[in-house]
């Protein structure tokens, strides 16, 4: 049993190799891009939709609605950044039904890109809203003294986001090798699905805190402009 599809290589050339993490990435990203293609094509504002339409229709819209209630006001100008992450970390997790699938999120590389991404999406967000005059005006706020553990806590944030991910999705891999090798008929299909669930929320979670940071970072400004009116 592995602890990581780090592990898992299925090429090497000298220093060059394709893991199982590597592989089913791309692999999630290319069935998360024809799928797109796909339901997207010939869209059509007409009562009378395909329900795959419908079934896209229903998830955009909760996305949007999620963002929005953490704080986010222009949700759509989100939804591209935090929509993408939670879709793939939804399939990344739903596809652990299939066997022989190893997910890449049970990986501190994947978890740690990701978390990388907010961590680079935040300040550029923050940016596009109040300046970067203003935004790193933030970082010392209430005083100078804070700026130093202001610091650290941006980096500290994004290490707990990616532990916290990767730490949940190799748990449950290793309590599902455990299980099918103790009692390989019953308590593997019920682990399965709570692993199954347990994916959905960590997904769920990780975008609901990058979209909190990215609320964090943007309303800020909101001070300076009541102080300018």
């Amino acid at each position: 049993m592995h602890l990581s599809p780090d592990a898992v290589i299925y090429w090497q050339l000298g220093f060059l190799k394709i893991n199982a993490t590597i592989a089913f990435t791309w692999a999630l990203m290319l069935l998360l891009t024809l799928s797109s293609v796909f339901i997207t094509r010939n869209l059509s504002t007409k009562l009378h939709r395909s329900r795959w339409k419908n079934f896209l229709e229903i998830i955009v819209t909760g996305i949007e609605k999620q963002i929005e209630e953490v704080g986010l006001k222009q949700a759509k100008k989100y939804l591209y950044f935090l929509g993408t992450m939670f879709l793939f970390l939804v399939t990344a997790s739903i596809f652990t039904i299939v066997p022989g699938y190893e997910p890449p999120t049970a990986s501190l590389s994947t978890t740690t890109a990701l978390a990388l991404c907010v961590f680079i999406a935040v300040p550029m967000f923050g940016i596009s809203e109040q300046g970067i005059v203003n935004y790193l005006k933030s970082y010392m706020a209430p005083t100078m003294i804070m700026l130093p553990f202001n610091i650290i806590s941006e980096l500290s944030r994004t290490l707990a986001l990616a532990v916290r991910l990767f730490g949940n999705m190799m748990s449950g891999a290793m309590i599902l090798g455990i299980l099918l090798t103790i009692t390989p008929f019953i308590f593997p299909i019920v682990i399965t699905a709570l692993g199954l669930l347990t994916g959905i929320v960590q997904a769920y979670i990780f975008t609901i805190l990058a979209a909190v940071y990215i609320a964090a970072a943007t309303r800020s400004r909101e001070p300076n402009k009541q102080s300018n009116n």
